[in-house]
């Protein structure tokens, strides 16, 4: 049997588990601890009672915050805003296409654009499918570098 308190904020608050199933939850306030459980709310002075009250299978988790997951965010090498579902590539058009949903039915251009509007020319990262086809656009870009040269292109003309 092992009980173990495993960090969600450093040095402020944990999750009490004993053989992986959770028991309660342990939280720090100028230095006086407070365990929950379902069995009510105890107060410890320090560190050294805490540990003494639980046992000597009792361990605090050393702090590790969570590693990014690298998930691919590109539809054929133009950059999403975020994780693609569904990409498809128009290829008439040349528009990198995806949804942002598994279930959903709106299209997305994957990549930076400028598009013309009443206004003028701006700039868009990953505009709808329909906005594209509306209005005067150039682009899909890799980078925004390249987006904001041909912005700046456009409006000179």
């Amino acid at each position: 049997m092992s009980i173990k308190a495993r960090t969600i904020l450093k040095d402020k608050f944990w999750i009490v588990e004993e053989n992986e199933v959770k028991v309660g939850t342990l939280t720090v306030d100028d230095d006086k601890f407070m365990y929950s459980s379902s069995e009510g709310t105890k107060y410890f002075n320090s560190e050294t009672a805490l540990k003494k009250s639980f046992g000597d299978k009792f361990q605090i988790s050393q702090y590790e915050p969570e590693k990014e997951k690298f998930i691919e965010k590109d539809v054929y090498g133009y950059p999403t805003s975020c994780t693609p579902h569904n990409p498809v590539l128009d290829v008439v058009r040349k528009l990198p296409l995806f949804t942002k949903s598994v279930k959903s039915k709106s299209l997305y251009c994957a990549g930076y654009y400028i598009i013309h509007f009443d206004k003028g020319w701006v700039k868009s990262f990953c505009p709808k499918q329909i906005t594209v086809e509306r209005y005067e656009t150039q682009g899909p870009f890799k980078t925004s570098l390249e987006m904001k040269q041909a912005l700046s292109r456009a409006n000179a003309k």
